[in-house]
């Protein structure tokens, strides 16, 4: 029975918590093994070595307990080459998605028999096999960007009996297959595109197919976004859920923080006030923080909270904000109201974008995450309200088409 089911136990949990709703993919699950894909190294944060992703070997109780339960695994730092020593890295570069999640973005892709799948990320093949499982080797295109890890994923995928198309390619772009048609029924994403979906993939989907893929914007985790392909080269979805994952290689922010990128010794900074409230770039709403990160691209910003020591400045606030073209302001933040005082450099008034985006997120109704939606086509990608008529936009913004 065990062999017969090499998937079983992830299977029973995940069913237990609810998670299929389609039998296809629980039979995929249940045949596949998803230890096989787990490699002898994770890394986990070590509070004894701040700042640094430590390995953990199969020896390693913690091991055997990461890869039993529903738990996303770290599988390679610093796009393999760790750059600290006794194996620390600085920074996941690949990863086993945590298996629900898993399931829950194969079951948005609504497959069926016949489908054709492009896969972008194949990290160490486990969601490939499942996509070969349910639907036929032959049917299913994997991408990976990382020559090292497409070819463990080919090994693990051999072990496991299956042999579908592995490339090692940048997914983000247009992909070669060499198979005669390279238009797919289904594209799922198991790597994050920021700011921009490409294009690429709505024009290697058939006219009706549907597109799955995790988008992040702003400084919070990504969110999962399903879209339909129609006849004009354009897609339109909406966000389905939550869906935290690396972003595509070719789309990585900027790493310095914000700290690197103020300069208040800049001799040509400018004074000057703001009605903006400062405090709104951290206003939690999940839909406000879709609408701020996407208008205000590439913004990051630190709340100072005024010393408990100072009563008379109670509530009081110092809020910078800043991009990494050099652009960066500070707002100080008053519970007695606006103007607020400000200083700022470079060529981007953040406030001003900061304020724009309010009002333009006030004019949509104040929608949640549950409202709104995606449209990618050849112009770039644009967050919208309620429906594709509803596109909101950034300011200044009336000649710009989207995020690039």
């Amino acid at each position: 029975m065990g062999n017969a089911t090499p998937g079983l136990a992830l299977a029973r949990l995940l069913a237990s918590r609810g998670v299929f709703t389609d039998p296809l993919w629980h039979r995929a699950v249940l045949a596949v093994d998803r230890t096989a894909f787990v490699p002898d190294t994770l890394y986990t944060i070590d509070p004894a070595h701040p700042g640094w992703e430590c390995p953990v070997h199969r020896t390693d109780t913690r091991w055997a307990q990461w890869v039993a339960e529903d738990y996303a695994l770290a599988t390679q730092v610093d796009d393999g080459h760790p750059t600290g020593p006794h194996g620390r890295g600085r920074a996941v570069t690949s990863s086993l998605s945590q298996p629900s999640l898993v399931v829950a973005m194969l079951q948005q892709l609504d497959a069926a028999e016949g489908h054709r799948v492009l896969e972008i990320g194949t990290g160490s093949g486990y969601n490939t096999a499942l996509l070969c499982h349910a639907l036929g080797e032959k049917a299913v295109v994997s991408a990976e960007i990382d020559p090292e890890l497409a070819r463990v994923a080919v090994d693990n995928l051999d072990r496991a009996g299956y042999r579908p198309t592995v490339l090692d390619e940048d997914g983000a772009g247009h992909l070669e297959t060499g198979l005669g048609a390279d238009r797919f029924h289904r594209v799922i994403s198991t790597v994050a595109a920021r700011g921009s979906i490409p294009h690429a993939w709505v024009g290697q989907t058939w006219p009706g197919g549907v597109i799955v893929t995790p988008w992040e914007v702003g400084t919070r985790p990504g969110v999962l976004v399903r879209l339909e392909v129609g006849e004009d080269d354009t897609a339109h979805g909406r966000i389905v859920g939550e869906a935290p994952f690396m972003v595509l290689r070719s789309q990585r922010p900027d790493s310095r923080r914000l700290r690197d990128l103020v300069d208040e010794e800049d001799p040509g900074k400018q004074a000057g006030t703001t009605t903006v409230n400062p405090r709104l770039v951290a206003y939690e709403h999940p839909g406000w923080q879709l609408v701020l990160g996407h208008l205000v691209p590439d913004l990051r910003y630190a709340v100072y909270e005024a010393s408990e020591e100072r009563p008379e400045c109670a509530g009081e606030a110092s809020v910078y904000v800043a991009a990494p073209d050099g652009s960066w302001a500070l707002g100080e933040y008053t519970p007695a109201g606006g103007p607020y005082v400000t200083e700022r450099a470079g060529g981007r008034d953040l406030w001003a974008e900061v304020g724009a985006a309010w009002e333009e997120w006030q004019r949509a109704g104040r929608p949640g995450r549950e409202q709104l939606g995606v449209t990618v086509d050849a112009g770039g990608t644009r967050l919208w309200a309620g429906s594709p008529a509803g596109v909101l936009r950034p300011l200044g913004s009336a000649a710009v088409a989207g995020r690039r």
